[in-house]
């Protein structure tokens, strides 16, 4: 897939605990000396393989930002809602909108009835007529879909995969439950699946704005879109930018995802919407990308030595990214996918037994630390 460098733009236009204490690492390498020699060791030959990503200075403490219909552009606008420290509901996703001649264009529906229904009349107090026309899921995770039951009918977009994976989507009962800022309770809880599919690149035109819907999957997840709105420099990334969040790598490949993000770096785009936490640009996505990188190269040393998912945990130090938004909970979840990856028996699905086994273990480490 070729995506639109800068040059060529030009040319043409003109889900855990909270802090969790580490076991001790000398400790823990002694214990693991013991056990089977240089092979359950982190020795320099394992170093030698896979050294540790170089850390660059931190971009700075973890930022506050406020939930906003925020105007991008004259007709395109990002649904940002709020998060960092001292904010309610951390973590939370992202959306947005495309304001066409006679319809709307709506980006991902956020993941409770209440943010759904505070994104629609944040819409209507814009556009207070115009009807939704088609909304683009860009992936299959709940936070991005089950806002679709309270948004008029329209046609819904998303790549092959994401249709498939929402159609083998369960919830643990037809309505909501209440809670606090998410919903009143009784709502509906129900997948409403895509009617178009795309596998590779789809252009929308309204008005003068061009939408191209762009497919960067295995990554996040194995069925990734983001729409790039050229003329703007302007890309709606969905889950693969996580602007000070740490990412889930549930269903997702690390090593593609971080290629894919080199590719938006080649893109020509000034302003990106991540999936979470607040609008930035390259600036803030190359610094996720980094987390990925880092958690990968350290994990990579664990598992060379032989040391259990729960363990790497456990021992494991993120050095800058320790403060981003969930990254101590999200630990045994990306070892685990890391830890597929090295073994080469990563699929599209979610190991819940082996994040299970190595949540348990982090956490008794954590309680003997």
């Amino acid at each position: 897939m070729n995506l639109p460098t800068r040059s060529e733009t030009d040319s043409a236009s003109g889900k855990g605990e909270a802090a969790i204490h580490r076991t001790n690492r000398r400790e823990l390498l002694g214990q693991m000396a013991g056990v089977a020699g240089a092979g359950l060791a982190l020795t320099s030959q394992a170093r030698a393989q896979t050294p540790p990503t170089v850390v660059t200075p931190a971009p700075g403490p973890v930022p506050a930002w406020d939930t906003e219909l925020r105007k991008l552009a004259s007709n395109v606008y990002a649904y940002q809602q709020a998060g960092g420290p001292g904010k309610l509901n951390q973590g939370v996703s992202n959306a947005g909108l495309i304001v066409g001649e006679d319809r709307l264009l709506v980006i991902d529906t956020l993941g409770a009835p209440l943010h759904a229904k505070s994104f629609i009349a944040a819409i209507r107090k814009v556009e207070p007529s115009k009807p939704f026309g088609r909304i683009v899921i860009t992936h299959h995770h709940q936070d991005h879909i089950v806002g679709l039951p309270f948004f008029p009918p329209a046609e819904i977009v998303s790549h092959d995969y994401c249709r498939q994976a929402m159609l083998a989507l369960t919830f643990p009962g037809p309505t909501w439950e209440k809670r606090e800022g998410w919903a009143e309770g009784g709502e509906p809880r129900k997948v409403i699946p895509p009617v178009t599919t795309i596998n590779d690149r789809t252009t929308y035109y309204y008005g003068n704005t061009e939408v191209q819907l762009i497919t960067m999957a295995p990554a996040h997840t194995y069925g990734d879109v983001v729409a790039y709105l050229p003329q703007y420099k302007l890309l709606f990334a969905g889950d693969i930018a996580f602007h000070w969040v740490a990412p889930f790598l549930n269903n997702g490949h690390a090593t593609k995802w971080a290629e894919f993000v080199d590719k938006i770096l080649d893109m020509d785009v000034d302003v990106i919407v991540p999936g979470h936490g607040p609008i930035g640009g390259k600036r803030e996505i190359a610094a996720m990308k980094e987390y990925l990188t880092t958690l990968k190269g350290e994990a990579r040393l664990r598992y060379n030595a032989g040391m259990s998912a729960g363990r790497a945990c456990a021992d494991i130090k993120l050095g800058k990214f320790e403060s981003w938004i969930g990254a101590q909970d999200r630990m045994p979840l990306n070892i685990v996918r890391l830890y597929a990856e090295f073994s080469g028996t990563l699929s599209p699905a979610t190991d819940n037994e082996g994040v299970r086994k190595a949540t348990e273990e982090f956490t008794a480490l954590k309680a003997h630390a």
